[in-house]
């Protein structure tokens, strides 16, 4: 008894598993984040727009349509420590990551269109803060 499905489906099928598997593998091999500008060790797209340095370390912040990224790196990698970094874009709520890290909390990353945002960034109890920027 015949379901109606011949050779030609069953090709079809299998060419579609074959194009699946080649995607796949390309995908892999190209690797998360291919075909994007990264700095900072491949965290933020974007362009470096500011640099907030302090005594325990530095907040990078980028930027890249309309969406602004921050990452806090420690001065001394080491030991692990209590870190934290955040950015909020002016009437939302901030993105945060906080934890104890060896070397850089984030990235953390808002849309902010064409709103001003506010960075902060702490290393034990030591930190910065931007204040509005980027208006």
């Amino acid at each position: 008894m015949s379901t109606g499905r011949g050779r030609g489906h069953i090709r079809r099928r299998l060419t579609l598993g074959a194009a699946g598997l080649a995607a796949s593998l390309l995908l892999a091999l190209v690797g998360p984040g291919a075909g994007s500008a990264h700095a900072v060790s491949g965290v933020c797209a974007g362009h470096k727009v500011r640099t907030l340095p302090f005594a325990k370390g530095r907040v990078d912040v980028f930027r890249t349509r309309g969406y602004v990224c921050a990452v806090l790196v420690a001065k001394r990698p080491g030991a692990r420590k209590s870190m934290s970094v955040s950015v909020q874009a002016r009437g939302s709520r901030p993105a945060r990551d906080k934890g104890r890290y060896t070397h850089r909390a984030g990235p953390v990353t808002v849309h902010a269109g064409h709103r001003c945002v506010r960075v902060t960034g702490k290393i034990s109890g030591r930190g910065v803060s931007s204040g509005w920027i980027l208006c």
